[in-house]
């Protein structure tokens, strides 16, 4: 089974929703044959390496609040993470583009260290309050996950991987991403936003008994596919 997420690292629930997705993998037998691949989805491509503005005035110019409400709902996030044994530090936390880490990721991938990487640098950005825009601290953090250092500074000094970082981008707009995270199921069935560990598990049973069905009839699952290629939960 495949499952695909559109995520970016700077996105507090791909975080959360990642973390519940795994519990519920943890609960599922047939956990071993589920292959999971985040794919790249920026919030903000257009946002600076190097940006001097705070999370807060940021999420505060973004919906019409106040710097107080935007930090309080913040605050409300970083409980819900909590919850997941996550820890957010949003006073600390450094605003980039996320282009490069993205690309790292899909070079790990190629490396077979996607999964290590993706959540070494989403714990970076939220906890440890790294800068995921630098490229000394991208590379570094390869490391960490098993990356080789030096390929990781290779690469990062070049452009490869930026066509499938948009490739990624585009196919999500096409699937009917609006936000992330997006979980997509077997190209059947998808999931938006965090949900409960439960809707999780409840999704990959059904994914499950619809790949027997289709093993012991030679016939495709077809009343529950959408127009696109996807359903949403």
């Amino acid at each position: 089974m495949k499952i695909e997420v559109w995520s970016d690292f700077v996105c507090p629930f791909c975080y959360i929703g990642k973390r519940r997705l795994e519990k519920a993998l943890e609960q599922f037998e047939d956990r071993n044959a589920v292959e999971l691949i985040f794919r790249s989805y920026q919030l903000d491509p257009d946002a600076e390496r190097n940006s001097e503005d705070h999370l807060y005035d940021v999420l505060a110019k973004k919906y019409g609040m106040t710097r107080e409400k935007a930090k309080e709902m913040s605050d409300q996030v970083a409980m819900q993470a909590k919850e997941e044994g996550l820890v957010f530090n949003f006073d600390t936390s450094i605003r980039t583009n996320t282009a490069d880490a993205h690309r790292l990721a899909h070079f790990a991938y190629e490396q077979g260290k996607g999964l290590e990487v993706t959540e070494r640098l989403l714990k970076a950005y939220f906890t440890d309050s790294l800068h995921i825009g630098d490229r000394d601290i991208l590379s570094k953090l390869a490391a960490e996950a098993g990356v080789d250092k030096e390929e990781a500074e290779e690469l990062l000094s070049s452009d490869r991987f930026k066509d499938i970082v948009e490739k990624d981008q585009q196919e999500g707009m096409t699937l009917g991403v609006k936000g992330v995270p997006f979980f997509v199921f077997e190209r059947k069935y998808a999931v938006s936003g965090a949900q409960p560990t439960h809707v999780f598990l409840d999704v990959l049973q059904k994914v499950k008994e619809e790949a027997a069905v289709d093993i012991s009839t030679e016939q495709e699952v077809s009343d529950n596919e959408c127009s696109d290629g996807t359903c949403n939960v």
